[in-house]
């Protein structure tokens, strides 16, 4: 069985292009690391999803999930990257990409990323899309939550915590989509703290964007690189733990399945005029 759901896959890539391969300050190793190519085969559904979409190009080159304004270096962790989320500089002194090396990158990588869920959304019956990342066990240096322990899986779709819309914005997903997803994970990863909604990520542009613009209902979802890479290892040196990718895909398909098959008894199109209300 096929299930109606798009997969987006965004931060998997670790290639560096030659455009930018003699500037980077990243060793082979730290690319690996900030990037996370695991999740292009934590995700990888194969044929059960209706469509998936990832790329090769790292997040270190140019991020997908990153509004395409503002431009370095007003945003250190935008779409072109000047420090890592621990401080680190990706590029050497003097070797930021200019306006127009970075006009070709996005030309090149991130507007047909973009152009090709749109294509995807009209071509394929998609009912749901899920933007799919990892996250590190505990917040780095330069984000909100440092050093603050994280849930084994968080789930966003720019809401509260409990998935309801804040003031003055709207949600990617109805609120009691997000709730029963996160109580599908809860039923396989145990503890009152280790599934939680928009917390510390509520979801990225991906989501966000293509929500806006096919009105498709998405959900953000971070799976803890704890859960497949061992603990105890210095941080650039972690490789996959063998044999635990492939059992935590199997779990996380069986419950977004189990998920799918419960929403699709519920009221939806109810759900969905709330959503947009």
């Amino acid at each position: 069985m096929k299930y109606p759901f798009l997969i987006s896959i965004p931060h998997g890539g670790i290639e560096i292009p030659t455009e930018v391969a003699g500037r980077f300050a990243l060793s082979e190793k730290e690319i690996f690391w900030y990037c996370d190519p695991s999740t292009r085969v934590l995700f990888d559904f194969g044929r059960s999803a209706e469509v998936s979409i990832d790329t090769n190009i790292s997040r270190m080159v140019i991020d997908l999930n990153r509004p395409p304004l503002p431009l370095p270096p007003k945003d250190p962790d935008g779409i072109i990257k000047v420090r890592t989320v621990d401080g680190r500089p990706v590029y050497r002194p003097g070797q930021m990409p200019d306006l127009p090396l970075i006009h070709q990158l996005m030309m090149k990588w991130y507007f047909p990323y973009h152009q090709r869920i749109d294509e995807l959304i009209d071509q394929y019956p998609v009912s749901i899309a899920f933007d799919c990342h990892s996250m590190l066990p505990y917040g780095s240096t330069e984000q909100n939550d440092a050093g603050k322990r994280r849930p084994l899986i968080c789930l966003g779709n720019y809401g509260d915590d409990n998935g309801r819309p804040k003031q003055g914005s709207l949600t990617t997903c109805p609120p009691d989509w997000i709730v029963f997803l996160a109580e599908s994970f809860r039923e396989e990863f145990s503890g009152t703290g280790e599934v939680a909604i928009n917390t510390p990520f509520s979801g990225g542009f991906i989501s966000n964007a293509h929500y806006w613009r096919k009105g498709i209902p998405w959900i953000q979802i971070e799976v803890n690189r704890a859960l497949y890479e061992p603990r105890g290892t210095p941080a650039h040196q972690r490789d996959m733990m063998e044999g635990q990718i492939p059992a935590l895909r199997r779990k996380i398909w069986q419950i977004l399945t189990r998920f799918w098959d419960g929403i699709s008894e519920m009221p939806m199109e109810e759900s969905l005029q709330d959503l947009r209300k």
